[in-house]
């Protein structure tokens, strides 16, 4: 009987403000949780693999928005050198290895222009809207992305657009 081997995720992961010149925030909707709208996430896929791969790729698979080094988004990808360290939430806490209980996040912040196609995931996502960064800050589910859409003026200005 062949073993069996189970991939844990990463407890390092990216969270990526998307965002138009007027401040107006990307938030997507969970497929597998109501109501909880949040920016662009996820985990590290190795170790070796960069936050700021981490953020090309997530945003690539999570909206179809491409800001890989080739394309005409790639200097619009924008490091905070922010990091917050949270509680994983109990409910996605077996996706990690035993003992795993919290996870590094790294911010980043995409300026895209207004109309922008979003292209969502729907194993992932069921729904996307673009709001002003405040309003999106009210109805992110996690603390990290509403403290993070209430960065976005100070940060944004920084940006190259």
């Amino acid at each position: 009987m062949a073993a069996t081997s189970h991939t844990f995720k990463i407890p390092q992961s990216v969270l990526v403000v998307i965002h138009t010149p007027a401040l107006e925030v990307l938030l997507i909707k969970r497929a597998d949780a109501d109501d909880f709208w949040q920016s662009i996430t996820g985990s590290k896929d190795s170790l070796e693999e960069s936050f700021v791969e981490t953020a090309r790729r997530e945003v690539m698979e999570e909206t179809g928005i491409d800001c890989s080094p080739s394309s005409l988004l790639a200097l619009q990808l924008q490091d905070w050198d922010l990091e917050n360290v949270y509680e994983i939430y109990p409910r996605w806490r077996h996706r990690y290895a035993y003992g795993v209980t919290h996870n590094t996040e790294h911010l980043f912040g995409l300026q895209v222009s207004a109309g922008t196609p979003v292209h969502l995931s729907p194993r992932e996502h069921t729904a996307y809207q673009w709001l002003p960064w405040r309003e999106a800050a009210a109805i992110c589910f996690s603390p990290s992305n509403a403290e993070a859409c209430l960065l976005l003026p100070r940060f944004a200005a920084n940006s190259r657009c």
